[in-house]
């Protein structure tokens, strides 16, 4: 049959969009569908913007520290709404430089919601277009990059209502500040909102089901987390059941269990931010005989789903659910598919929390190296001793390394402090180029910099820190 593309992709998220320009690069003639806005979740409503009021925040509470760098400004303030307003400016920008990249490489946009039917070399792509009406078209090869969207408990009340319940959407966009919060989960997304409107503010309580914060993270990372984010007025209810959200015209009410003990805590909105689901509904997927596990398309290692010509990338297909593991399976998929045959890199993904500390990781944790049976040499390097934090007034924080003790391999890295989330980049480089300990310990650390303290953590896993 003949085809109408060689690549139809379904969502324009950081995986879709990617995976449409490698594709196009590649000469795959190339389609995608976008159901709402160019850029997905990510660009519109989640990595970027959020960054952009966090941003705000972190420059508001800067303000009240001028003093300690011999400066002095009168009654700062902000507003609200012009601080939500640069953030939709930053995702408009954004969204608007994705349409100028689909033109650039020749990939056509279609504007609808896409249903899979049984079609050959690859299922069929119905969309019932935004402008009205339906268009079916076949093509060579289908990528399902439909995303994830925020998870809800309606059970006990954990649904968006936009008003005193909000999900991350809502968040991003309040017509107020509030007074008080309660943000349910302590992932990145709820540290991260958490974090914006303390800084400007609010009495925010966090509230986290396991037995520590940021629960994915080395439990030592955790600890020093929890600890500063209280010096900066946050509060934190760990080990605690949310069993119930009731809402009234002035806020909402929350009953939970924590150590036995049954208690309730009020606020004037409160967040969800307990986890996300799969966008797989209405696709036609099962139908088609795509394996789903709890929420997510299965696939094989380039993004196949044992279904001929279909894949699936990114938070569709299971965590880590992160934008730059979607690029990255996005673009190697096309590359599978145009057959270059790709050279199967293992490259470590690394996580990121942008809060006030930023917290870093990547690879292993103590506890995960531990329980593999690892033996593993560990460093650590307070950036109170470094130069370069001393002088910025961020002392704050930390840089710890595993290293494996038969081979000298990195094996993981755990960062919390001022600008981390960048550093984080260098010991992935490393890993991936799979460096031991005398390559990043023979490593020219530019001073002063932050980034020494990578270096010194290094010397410390072998005893020869030369800073404390």
């Amino acid at each position: 049959m003949a085809v109408d593309f060689d690549l139809i992709v379904i969502g324009s998220g950081p995986g879709g969009y990617v995976a449409a320009i490698r594709a196009s690069q590649l000469g795959l003639k190339t389609a995608i569908v976008e159901r709402e806005n160019l850029g997905g979740i990510c660009l519109n409503w989640g990595c970027i913007p959020t960054k952009a009021l966090l941003k705000s925040g972190e420059v508001f509470e800067k303000l009240s520290h001028l003093g300690d760098y011999g400066l002095s400004a009168d009654k700062p303030a902000f507003d609200f709404a012009k601080v939500v307003e640069r953030s939709r400016g930053v995702a408009k920008q954004l969204n608007g430089g994705v349409g100028f990249l689909m033109k650039k490489h020749k990939i056509e946009v279609i504007e609808g919601v896409a249903s899979l039917q049984n079609g050959a070399p690859a299922p069929k792509v119905q969309i019932a277009l935004k402008a009205g009406g339906t268009r079916t078209v076949q093509a060579g090869a289908v990528i399902v990059a439909t995303g994830a969207r925020a998870k809800t408990i309606p059970a006990i009340g954990l649904v968006g209502d936009g008003d005193r319940v909000w999900t991350y959407r809502d968040a991003m966009t309040a017509k107020a500040m509030p007074k008080s919060l309660l943000v349910i989960g302590s992932g990145a997304i709820g540290i991260e909102f958490a974090s914006f409107y303390r800084a400007l503010g609010a009495e925010v309580t966090v509230i986290e089901a396991m037995d520590r914060i940021l629960p994915v993270e080395d439990e030592e990372v955790s600890a020093a987390a929890q600890k500063a984010f209280q010096k900066r007025g946050l509060k934190f209810r760990v080990g605690a059941k949310v069993t119930g959200l009731a809402k009234s015209a002035t806020g909402v009410s929350l009953t939970l269990e924590a150590g036995g003990k049954a208690e309730t805590l009020t606020a004037e909105r409160a967040i969800v931010a307990v986890g996300i689901e799969a966008n797989i509904e209405g696709l036609g997927l099962e139908a088609l005989g795509v394996k789903i596990d709890r929420g997510h398309v299965v696939t094989d290692g380039h993004g196949g789903t044992g279904v001929a010509g279909l894949y699936a990338i990114g938070d569709v297909a299971g965590p880590p659910w992160l934008a730059h593991k979607a690029s990255h399976e996005g673009i190697h998929c096309v590359e599978h598919i145009a057959g270059k045959a790709p050279v199967k890199i293992h490259s470590p993904i690394p996580g990121c929390t942008y809060a006030q500390p930023q917290v870093a990781s990547v690879g292993l944790t103590e506890q995960a190296a531990r329980a593999e049976g690892r033996k593993v040499k560990i460093g650590r390097f307070p950036f109170r001793v470094n130069g370069k934090a001393i002088a910025s007034g961020e002392t704050e924080g930390f840089v710890k390394v595993l290293f494996d003790e038969t081979t000298g391999a990195l094996v993981g890295a755990h960062l919390i402090g001022e600008g981390v989330t960048e550093m984080i980049q260098g010991f992935v480089v490393a890993m991936t180029l799979e460096a031991t300990e005398a390559e990043l310990m023979a490593t020219v650390f530019a001073h002063p910099t932050l980034s020494e303290a990578m270096h010194e953590a290094t010397l410390d896993a072998y005893g020869m820190v030369l800073h404390i």
